[in-house]
């Protein structure tokens, strides 16, 4: 049985790797870590959570020098998502604490300025996703002249994800001689594609083929409307336990309506996707690795970019397009040896994709039969959900809602402007207690209807308006 010191790793990096726990290399630490230090050219095929991060690390590092002040990177790892860069980060940052590397990782998601402070001071190795990179690198804050050792991570993911262009320009910026490892899940022609033009004479360490998926994972489908998928969500998670559990899904709002519900429920969970920052991305990981998340509720993004250790299972809340994303997402569980399980909700629209899994897999996945699991009542209150839901959304009903919600509201907005009319208070009374007296108005009432009947008398009596205005004239004629 190899070790770790029969592969030709200095003593400086052998207590790193002491300190980090490892015991015995896997089998493509075993194959690769030769021929990186004899300066080969590898592309190197292998499941997830085979210690691929460190296959390249440990060589690389033991023999990489350092750069002068404001120089570097000497040694450039490109990956695809920014939990992986994360994750690569940390595990170089534990062997640095024996080789004195020092490392910058560029992500997007965070501000430029640190990225770029940091970069200003210089560093022996750069960690990147592609993306990030190419915008510093037209903001001339990296210069990738002195790159020795290149590597390339989950090249398969980063040509799904479009980033070829981006790749192409980065290995154009970096000298010929360097040294370039390439890593993937699998090596298929459009990997093959690529090796040609930018690998020397590159040994190949296959470990996984197409389709390989770990054999301590127990694969279950359970054939379910998708109306009734959120029921069978909350029936899972109380049947099998939610200590430690990641739910992919299709879509970012998939993903974040999941983990709403599940909230509402009880459950500690959070989601994960690219609209997620970058820093919400870490802290939840983070939480989940530590106990305080139970559930993660995830897009692809997340397939590639966990390395946590005992993941309980998995469920595929959605079946995903690419049949090699199920081998990804699968793998968060049942790692390093540990058992996992692997439960994949099927609807009628995507038997096709499940075909193609099974095919690419070579393994009829059989139906799990989940007995607390009452389909005809699911499919009862989803039915109910909706007529609500339509309600809801229905033009007419939300049209008379706004206009009874408008007409409250000017009815508040009048009764708050229209001050309420004062009641004059009679004199003479005092808080009720008192009858009112003979007053000044009553006397003016009768002297009133006394000077009336005299005018009356002298024939010159003329009431209203008529007689106040030949009063006024009268006066006049005195003044």
């Amino acid at each position: 049985m190899t070790t770790f010191e029969q592969l030709g790793l200095s003593k400086k990096v052998l207590s790193a790797v002491e300190r980090m726990g490892y015991k015995q290399p896997t089998p493509v630490q075993e194959k690769a870590i030769p021929l990186v230090l004899k300066g080969r050219d590898i592309i190197a095929a292998a499941q997830t959570g085979t210690g691929k991060t460190a296959a390249f690390s440990l060589p690389s590092m033991d023999k990489l020098g350092h750069a002068k002040g404001g120089s570097g990177p000497l040694m450039l790892v490109v990956t695809p998502t920014r939990e992986l860069a994360q994750q690569i980060g940390e595990v170089a940052s534990e062997i640095a604490v024996s080789t004195h590397h020092r490392i910058v990782t560029v992500v997007g998601g965070l501000s430029y300025k640190p990225q770029i402070d940091r970069l200003s001071r210089g560093c022996d190795i750069l960690i990147a996703t592609p993306g990030r990179l190419i915008d510093l690198m037209d903001q001339k804050a990296v210069r990738l002249a002195d790159v020795q050792v290149l590597v390339l991570d989950e090249a398969d993911r980063m040509l799904d994800m479009g980033f070829l262009p981006s790749v192409k320009k980065i290995v154009a910026a970096t000298p010929k001689s360097r040294q370039t490892l390439l890593f993937s899940a699998t090596i298929d022609k459009s990997i093959q594609d690529i090796t040609g033009k930018m690998l020397r004479d590159p040994a190949t360490v296959e470990i996984a083929r197409k389709g390989d998926v770990a054999e301590t994972v127990d694969h279950y489908v359970i054939r379910v409307p998708q109306s009734v998928k959120p029921a069978l969500l909350k029936a899972l998670l109380k049947e099998k336990g939610f200590f430690r559990v990641i739910v992919f899904a299709r879509t970012r709002s998939r993903a974040d309506s999941s983990c709403r519900r599940l909230r509402r429920e009880g459950y500690k969970v959070a989601a994960i996707h690219s609209d997620r920052s970058q820093n919400q991305r870490k802290r939840a990981l983070d939480q989940f690795a530590n106990g305080e998340l139970n559930i993660i509720t995830a897009t692809d993004v997340l397939a590639r970019g966990i390395d946590v250790d005992e993941v309980d299972y998995v469920i595929n809340y959605d079946v995903p397009e690419q049949p090699e994303d199920y081998i990804h997402r699968i793998g968060r569980t049942g790692r390093a040896g540990a058992k996992g399980l692997a439960i994949t909700f099927v609807t009628p629209e995507t038997e096709p994709q499940l075909r193609d899994i099974e095919k690419l897999i070579k393994k009829t996945i059989p139906e799990m039969e989940l007995g607390s699991f009452d389909l005809a009542a699911a499919e009862a209150e989803a039915a109910a959900n909706a007529i609500n839901g339509q309600a809801r959304r229905d033009p007419e009903v939300n049209k008379v809602k706004r206009e009874l919600a408008n007409r409250a509201q000017k009815a508040k907005q009048k009764s708050q402007e229209t001050p309420a009319p004062r009641r004059r208070k009679k004199k003479g009374v005092a808080n009720g207690t008192q009858k009112p007296s003979m007053g000044s108005g009553r006397k003016q009432k009768q002297n009133q209807k006394q000077r009336s009947a005299k005018q009356q008398a002298k024939g010159d009596f003329r009431p209203g308006r008529a007689r106040r205005a030949e009063v006024q004239r009268s006066r006049n004629r005195r003044k």
